[in-house]
């Protein structure tokens, strides 16, 4: 009877009885053997134990709780042992739990823990009223303490394992979490009493309703969170933690057991930062990390708490104390300067886990359960699957956050956006993503082992995709994929462009679906002055990326994939299958095809890329490999970017091995048919090509600067860049395509034998140009072909570097003879005129020849020669504005004018005439015509025409009377000779 009193009375209502059953209940307490049942129950153990009363012979009143203790002991020790050597039968197992059980709501009961802590209970708990377990929980709260005695802390640890494996032996969680125990199903009574008594599976069935949205009390819930918090706090709590991690703890983690140190020790070392952890011990911790919940509230954790405290209170002020959607804000300020070390280190090794298991994340679960269910057939919240694992539902979520409407199923609004703040905030850290670790675990070791900054090893299996092993490849691949849609994906990237972002990308940074824009604006927008180093560099190192798979550029994917499979199948490399499809787009423009094959919206994309390809020699694979020595030889000290490298070697092509020479031939080539692919061009004229050249086509955008090069409005600095490209362009006529097209039939027909001499992809060095332009002096050209080259001799009598034949012959007599007109900053012929002066002091005849044959091509067109052409301006609008330019009539008439003596010429005029005449005689003297046809081309264009061609005339008729004359004489003397 006082027994079955002392078990229900918690339920006596009467003041008397339940006054005496107290009473009766510390007597009973206080000897184990006035225990109904529990002396029988516990015979055998107690001795096998040797847990008998420890001072036999001594009246003390008080040993026989020691009994109790010992046992409890025995039954703690065995739960954490692999195979107990000693075993606490069943029955006595449930007579120590039920002992416990009855002495959960006041401590006085628990005679053991009373003696022990009866000075911590007045340093610590003198406040407490005894009672409904309030005392225990006080000194749960207080154990690790430094004051607490170590008697006491071993005695609550003991209680605590007690109610790890029973929750019962806890009054205040029993009683607070009766009612949802039962309306959840949290006891079924048909399960095995070991299991659904245990404090882990109370708190998980609980979890999983609250995660649910189920109602759950209050007081259950706070009851809940201070021993999730106990078992975060003490890895001795668990039985599991002891049994799989006892090695780990004691090589790498002794002496950390307090307030939840040695958990993160293991945490820290399951990582990799320390060592290795076996697989039984991980999932020991995952295990005890899905029990304790503390994504769910911070505050479960400790340690991680106390780490983070500062930072809470400066960046996640503005969040509610326990919200889970502080984690998401400690994410958030990683690595920024807000973040402490100890913090970012607690906060690592508990993200470790939660990104392991998809539940673990509150938030993530509660927005995208439906989802998960509904796309990736995921179970309850504590219900695992071994075909949808924990870790794998995470990667399905993120495969259908970026599906498009034409693919399919997508995620939910709410759902998407938080899969993309996760991935947002894990992408920081390989470790955080589960797939990643496990298949490039290898691949982190080979390539990888010294990047140890903050973002690096993920740059580090980019950079080295090409030498991954299938797996790890595919998952880098997918992952590069999915960042070019959504570079905010990469969190670092994104915090060190912020100021660029603000400045000129906040528009396309707003859209909740990147799609791509935001890098697009970023490679824009790469060489702003406000553009940062980390913000620079980061964006180089994504389009290097993007040219190892055209897939990694989401825009030009999603324009081109079709085009791609249909025109460039087998294709993978970005910059292999931007050629082929351009290649593609040329040959049909040039065929003049009635319907492009590449379709319209892939045209326009493939345009944007090729125009970014053109700012970084790295991007063209290609031209870095062949010209990688040459740029260490001559660009050492030049950086990348801004194509300054490219510049760089255009400016030392001469000095150029062979295979480097011909890539930038070609890459010329290309820029001055397209001269929008000319990067410097276009960013040194951008401001130019506004104000002269707004309409004007890419094709024809460098004519268009040529035009307008000497007006007063032209920018220095694009004037001096318009200048080397036409030096460029006259080097070698493959370089000036209107050239090139107005004179394709006569290119072979004059200059036939200096195309067979040349080697293949060799530069001509002008020679053909200078070809076209002795056939030019003697009027021998198509009337199209012949307009290019009066062009390009009028801007090479202007600036005698744009007659690359010229500097190569006369390089040394325009360093003695001109050195002063050559070191002009403004060349207007200057140059050219000092040579023509000096014509008597030239001792080379290969320079001689040079200027020689420019004598011969002034007096073609007095245009070509601008310093006559300057003196005598006035006098050819007086005198020869009826007379048409070119084939020389205009410097006839002025020729014609010096001869009548009734024309007065100005001073000017007629001092440069005299002195072209006397050069013309001193050429014809040293330069005889060739043969008969030259001859005849000088007399037809010589200024004294007519009085040659009387002269000639009236020779012809002498000889022909002559002739005749001759002819009677001998008729007479042949009859004299017959009549004979």
């Amino acid at each position: 009877m006082v027994s079955c009193l002392v078990d229900h009375r918690g339920n006596i209502t009467e003041y008397q009885c339940h006054q005496y059953i107290t009473k009766m209940t510390a007597i009973i307490f206080s000897d184990y053997r006035l225990i109904c049942g529990f002396m029988d129950d516990c015979k055998n153990d107690i001795n096998i134990l040797k847990c008998g009363s420890i001072r036999l012979g001594e009246k003390d009143a008080h040993s026989q709780g020691e009994v109790v203790s010992c046992l409890e002991k025995g039954l703690v020790k065995e739960a954490e042992e692999r195979e107990p050597k000693i075993q606490v039968s069943e029955l006595c197992k449930k007579a120590i739990l039920r002992v416990a059980e009855l002495s959960s709501d006041d401590f006085h009961l628990d005679r053991h823990l009373y003696f022990a802590c009866r000075d911590d209970r007045e340093r610590f708990c003198e406040n407490t009223q005894a009672g409904e377990g309030r005392v225990y929980k006080c000194l749960f709260n207080h154990k690790f303490e430094e004051s607490m005695s170590e008697k006491c802390r071993e005695a609550l640890t003991t209680r605590q394992k007690l109610i790890a494996q029973d929750y019962k032996v806890s009054y205040s969680l029993a009683k607070s979490c009766k009612s949802d125990l039962k309306k959840y199903r949290c006891n079924v009574e048909n399960l095995p009493r070991s299991r659904e008594a245990r404090l882990s599976y109370l708190l998980m069935c609980l979890e999983s309703a609250v995660h649910r949205g189920r109602q759950v009390s209050s007081e259950c819930q706070g009851e809940m969170l201070d021993y999730r918090r106990m078992l975060m706090e003490d890895f001795s709590l668990s039985p599991e933690i002891i049994l799989s991690c006892r090695g780990e703890i004691e090589h790498h983690c002794s002496g950390l057991h307090r307030k939840g140190r040695t958990l993160h020790c293991l945490m820290k070392v399951v990582r990799g930062e320390k060592g290795n952890l076996g697989m039984n011990c991980q999932q020991a911790l995952q295990t005890l990390i899905q029990e304790t919940d503390p994504g769910a509230d911070y505050r479960i954790d400790r340690a991680l708490n106390e780490a983070c405290e500062s930072v809470i209170q400066t960046a996640c002020k503005h969040i509610r104390s326990g919200d889970p959607m502080i984690l998401s804000c400690l994410m958030e300020h990683l690595y920024t300067e807000k973040m402490v070390e100890d913090c970012e280190h607690r906060l690592l090794e508990l993200q470790y886990f939660i990104s392991r298991d998809w539940k673990l994340d509150p938030v993530l679960y509660r927005k995208c359960q439906g989802d998960a269910s509904r796309l990736c057939h995921t179970h309850g919240w504590n219900e695992t699957s071994e075909l949808m694992p924990p870790g794998a539902v995470f990667s399905c979520l993120y495969r259908h956050a970026y599906r498009t409407e034409e693919q399919g199923r997508r995620l939910s609004r709410e759902c998407r956006a938080e899969v993309q703040r996760i991935l947002h905030q894990r992408a920081m850290d390989v470790k955080l993503d589960p797939a990643l670790q496990d298949k490039c675990l290898i691949d982190l070791g080979k390539w990888c082992s010294e990047k140890t900054e903050t973002g690096q090893e993920l740059e580090c299996l980019q950079d080295h995709l090409d030498d991954l092993v299938v797996e790890c490849r595919d998952i880098v691949g997918n992952l590069t994929e999915l960042e070019s849609e959504d570079i905010q994906i990469e969190a670092l990237l994104m915090r060190a462009c912020e100021p660029i972002i603000q400045n000129f990308c906040h528009d396309v940074a707003d859209n909740q679906i990147d799609s791509g824009d935001l890098m697009e604006c970023l490679i824009q927008n790469k060489h702003q002055k406000d553009m940062n180093e980390k913000c620079a560099i980061g964006v180089t190192h994504f389009q290097l990326v993007q040219m190892k798979d055209f897939r990694f550029s989401y825009k030009f994917k999603m324009a081109c994939k079709e085009d791609v499979l249909k025109l460039c199948p087998n294709i993978k490399k970005k910059v292999d299958v931007v050629i082929c499809l351009s290649t593609t787009v040329r040959n049909d423009t040039l065929q003049e095809a009635k319907e492009h094959r590449v379709s319209l919206k892939c045209r326009r994309q493939l345009r944007v890329e090729e125009l970014e390809m053109t700012e970084d020699i790295r991007l063209e694979p290609d031209l870095y490999e062949a010209c990688k020595s040459d740029i260490k030889n001559y660009c050492s000290t030049v950086q990348y970017g801004n194509a300054q490298i490219i510049e760089c070697l255009k400016e030392n092509k001469k000095q150029l091995s062979t295979r480097c020479h011909q890539k930038v031939f070609k890459l010329q080539e290309t820029e001055m048919m397209d001269p929008e692919l000319d990067y410097t061009l276009m960013r040194v004229c951008k401001q130019m090509i506004k104000r002269f050249c707004p309409e004007a086509d890419s094709k024809t955008m460098l004519q268009c600067l040529k035009q307008n090069k000497n007006s007063e409005l032209m920018d220095p600095k694009c004037k001096q860049m318009i200048t080397k490209r036409q030096i460029t362009q006259n080097t070698d006529y493959r370089l000036n395509p209107m050239l090139r097209k107005a004179c394709k039939a006569d290119i072979p027909k004059f200059c036939h034998g200096i195309l067979t001499k040349a080697k293949d992809d060799s530069e001509l060095e002008g020679q053909v140009i200078s070809c076209l332009k002795l056939r030019y002096a003697d009027q021998r050209l198509s009337s199209d072909c012949e307009d290019q080259i009066r062009i390009i001799i009028q801007e090479s009598a202007l600036d005698y570097r744009l007659d690359p034949q010229l500097q190569l012959h006369c390089s040394d007599e325009i360093s003695s003879l001109c050195a002063e007109e050559a070191a002009a900053q403004e060349q207007t012929g200057q140059v050219e005129e000092c040579l023509k002066v000096n014509l008597l002091k030239i001792k080379t005849e290969s320079c001689k020849k040079e200027v020689l044959n420019m004598l011969k091509e002034s007096k073609a067109d007095i245009f070509v020669d601008p310093v006559l052409h300057t003196a005598c301006a006035l006098d050819i609008k007086h005198h020869c504005a009826a007379i048409t330019p070119g084939r020389g009539r205009q410097m006839s008439c002025l020729m014609e004018a010096l001869e009548d003596k009734r024309v007065r010429l100005q001073p000017e005029c007629k001092k440069r005439l005299n002195d072209r005449i006397e050069m013309w005689s001193y050429a014809a003297k040293v330069a005889p015509a060739d043969g008969f046809s030259d001859l005849a081309m000088q007399v037809m264009t010589s200024p004294s025409k007519n009085y040659i061609l009387s002269v000639i005339s009236g020779s012809i008729c002498i000889l022909f009377l002559i002739g005749l004359m001759c002819g009677r004489i001998t008729k007479r003397v042949t009859r004299e000779l017959k009549d004979r």
